[in-house]
């Protein structure tokens, strides 16, 4: 894969966001250095570098977010407010799962009610 400026430039932006952003947020901060770069082409990386596992691409209701992938870690989604926030524990032991191959890697995502939404709620 040919690396060019706008390619480093959304790798860059990915991997130092604290936050798991959307293509529309990634091209607006690309704009910030690069302006004339087109959404199209922030959408083509995002593709190639979620493609060759350089970055991880989170489905979120029908948006896709995109992580770095510097440690392994899972996710909590809220399924109210959409805000993905990341969980470094080992959730389980490869040893001990049960299944007919060898486990190369995982994605573990959580699913529920963030405590802000949880607050709220008892509002």
């Amino acid at each position: 894969m040919r690396v060019t400026k706008q390619k480093s430039l959304v790798l860059n932006i990915i991997n130092n966001s604290h936050n798991h952003l959307s293509a529309e947020e990634i091209y607006r901060e690309c704009r910030l250095t690069l302006p004339n770069i087109s959404l199209g082409t922030v959408y083509r990386i995002l593709n190639q570098l979620s493609d060759n596992n350089q970055i991880k691409r989170l489905k979120v209701q029908e948006f896709d977010r995109f992580d770095s992938i510097h440690k392994k870690h899972s996710h909590f989604v809220c399924s109210k407010c959409s805000r993905i926030y990341d969980v470094f524990n080992d959730i389980i032991n490869l040893d001990m799962v049960n299944v007919p191959g060898k486990v190369y890697d995982y994605d573990i995502n959580f699913i529920g009610l963030c405590n802000d939404c949880l607050q709220n709620k008892e509002d």
